[in-house]
């Protein structure tokens, strides 16, 4: 799942992205509205946290701009005004949820798994399985036939994405686009090497199957 963090706070940002990241999200971090608008125009994210008052474009036009182009990411507005018309404001300019400041980390990462799961069409049930593979993501936790497989975070979003799929084929672009950030290089092979470690710990029988030049799939 792919995570755009707009905010002008230097440290809060690298704060909020940090834990996002070790939560199993790749996120993006932005610290003007420009700069937001850039990112939005370049990755196709699913969840936007969008800090309300930014420089150069108001979060609030952010936000207009995204419902105006039909955009299916989700918005969860952050502000430290957290009044009732703050929020009402908030919420009728597009914005799909919003949390006023200070918060609770696992708040926030409990809004963005959830604005996720309503971004989805059709919506991905909180549990995922195929061929004895059972995956819970909002516990995190990725089984085989009840033995816990031990993934990294990248390594679950991986798996996440293939499961969603049901079957059908996933191309190395699409995974590098929705479980890496920004500054992943195309031409490392991380996918790759990635899609290797997990056949790994997936062991015998092989669940996920390679079409050269076209993807992967269970």
């Amino acid at each position: 799942m792919r995570v755009l963090v707009v905010e002008d706070e230097k440290t809060l940002a690298a704060f909020v992205a940090t834990g996002l990241r070790r939560a199993g999200f790749a996120v993006d971090v932005a610290h003007t509205g420009g700069a937001a608008l850039e990112l939005l125009g370049l990755y196709a994210y699913e969840v936007l946290v969008l800090d309300r008052d930014l420089p150069e474009v108001h979060g609030d036009d952010v936000a207009r701009r995204l419902v105006a182009e039909g955009s299916r990411t989700r918005i969860l507005m952050l502000t430290a005004a957290s009044g009732l018309d703050d929020r009402v404001a908030g919420l009728d300019l597009g914005a799909d949820d919003y949390l006023g400041k200070p918060f609770e980390f696992p708040e926030l990462v409990s809004r963005v798994r959830a604005l996720r799961r309503r971004g989805a069409l059709p919506a991905a049930p909180p549990v995922l399985g195929r061929g004895g593979l059972r995956l819970d993501t909002v516990r995190r936790t990725a089984e085989r036939e009840g033995r816990d497989l031990g993934l990294s975070p990248k390594e679950f979003a991986v798996l996440q994405i293939l499961l969603e799929a049901d079957g059908a084929l996933v191309s190395a672009e699409t995974l590098l686009d929705r479980a890496w950030d920004a500054h992943a290089d195309p031409f490392t092979g991380a996918v790759r090497v990635c899609m290797s470690k997990l056949r790994s710990k997936l062991g015998e029988p092989p669940l996920i199957r390679t079409v050269q030049g076209v993807g992967y799939a269970l």
